[in-house]
């Protein structure tokens, strides 16, 4: 006797295998919650605090909490420090023996607003998110796009993106998938950037319909209207597209490279690691180089700086050197040349002092002669000889005043021989 036992096929009404794994995450991620940072940054004015009101649907300053504990500068430093510090808060906690959960505060996303002006960016904008782009995702806006038409919008977002290729600035880069409409949705939000925003907290009644807006004579500017702003492209990159892979690139790139730099600094003992040609350690630099390598590489760059330094200094002392020698042969070459002069000024004194002293020598051996001669003349003889020319005028005369010096007889001859032709 044989038996037969029929069995019912039954139907697969629940998951098999893995399959149920992504429904397990998403129950995890709800209980444990997540956390996300937005930085907002732009000038006063551009209505950061209400386009935030806007995308949350809330009042970010409420009677409770009328405003924040502290608002960071319109400066470049205290903005990158405060991201340093949530990276180093983070590698503190990470670093820790015993290691908790720890919240994220790391800055995940900076949305930078910019002046709807019509004239490109500005020397403090480009300064800034060349500053800040390797340390955090950058979106740039362009705040208050209601003031602008659509045709000056769409000229000033292809400038802005002009001059921020110009100037290298990396902006927050959109991942490619494998999905073809997530692609799509991707190049329809990259042509769209920079974001043209508008906010507003007031409640309007459009065709019977209530919308977040703003009243102008000429109509009312929807903020999620599509055609009117980007706000809701915005809105839903930030919230229900991107939101995970702006916190892993911040994970796995913009913290990473902090995280390398940080620990680059440090001396570690042991055997370098580039030698072995292996893949990166934990103590790797991002060039690949283990710390040990990389400050023999600052301590070569060091001497290569201080060489060359040192031929530079060389150069302007031996410079200097031969501005001094120059100088010096220029003062030698005016001493000397004062010398000559000096030296013939005192030959032609010299000269002149000789000359007069000759002519004293003849005079005095000319007087000292008709002395001799004329010794015991009298003074008749001596009116005959001055009178017949055979003596001068003034040998006469120092005659008459040896002869007779105080006779006034002789005083009145003497005016008579010197006033005589």
């Amino acid at each position: 006797m044989f038996g037969f036992c029929l069995q019912q096929e039954k139907l697969l009404e629940g998951y098999v295998g893995f399959a149920n794994l992504p429904n397990q995450v998403y129950r995890k991620s709800v209980k444990r919650g997540f956390e996300f940072t937005l930085m907002v940054v732009g000038e006063s004015g551009l209505g950061k605090s209400t386009l935030i009101n806007s995308l949350f649907l809330t009042d970010l300053y409420s009677p409770e909490y009328p405003g924040p504990s502290h608002r960071i500068k319109k400066t470049v430093q205290p903005v990158i420090d405060h991201i340093d510090s949530k990276f180093e808060d983070y590698l503190n906690s990470e670093s820790r023996v015993n290691r908790r959960q720890m919240p994220d505060n790391r800055v995940h996303c900076c949305l930078y607003f910019i002046a709807p002006s019509g004239h490109g960016l500005k020397p403090l904008d480009i300064e800034f998110m060349k500053r800040l782009h390797e340390k955090v995702n950058i979106i740039p806006l362009i705040a208050k796009a209601d003031t602008m038409t659509p045709e000056e919008c769409q000229q000033f977002k292809k400038q802005i993106m002009r001059e921020i290729t110009e100037h290298k600035i990396q902006i927050y880069e959109f991942p490619e998938t494998n999905d073809e409409e997530e692609n799509k949705m991707v190049k329809k939000i990259k042509d769209r950037l920079p974001l043209a925003v508008v906010g507003s907290n007031t409640i309007i009644v459009v065709n019977e319909k209530r919308v977040r807006g703003r009243q102008y004579p000429w109509g009312v500017a929807e903020v999620e209207n599509g055609e009117h702003c980007d706000f809701t492209i915005l809105r839903n990159m930030l919230i229900r597209t991107h939101m995970q892979d702006l916190k892993d690139v911040t994970n796995n790139v913009h913290y990473e490279n902090y995280r390398s730099r940080k620990l680059a600094a440090v001396t570690y003992n042991g055997v370098d690691n580039n030698k072995n040609k292996g893949p990166m350690t934990k103590f790797d630099t991002s060039e690949g180089m283990s710390p040990l390598a990389q400050m023999e590489e600052e301590r070569r760059e060091h001497v290569t700086k201080m060489e060359k330094m040192e031929m530079e200094m060389e150069q302007v002392f031996e410079m200097k050197v031969k501005e001094k020698i120059q100088k010096l042969k220029d003062s030698e070459l005016e001493l000397q040349r004062r010398h000559e002069q000096m030296k013939k000024n005192l030959e032609a004194q010299h000269k002149e002092l000789e000359e007069k002293r000759r002519q004293l020598e003849d005079e005095k051996r000319t007087t000292h002669f008709y002395r001799t001669i004329l010794h015991g003349v009298n003074r008749e003889q001596l009116f005959n000889l001055f009178f017949s020319g055979v003596i001068y005028n003034t040998v006469c005369v120092f005659l008459l005043k040896s002869h007779a010096p105080n006779t006034t007889s002789v005083d009145l001859t003497m005016k008579c021989l010197l006033t005589s032709p």
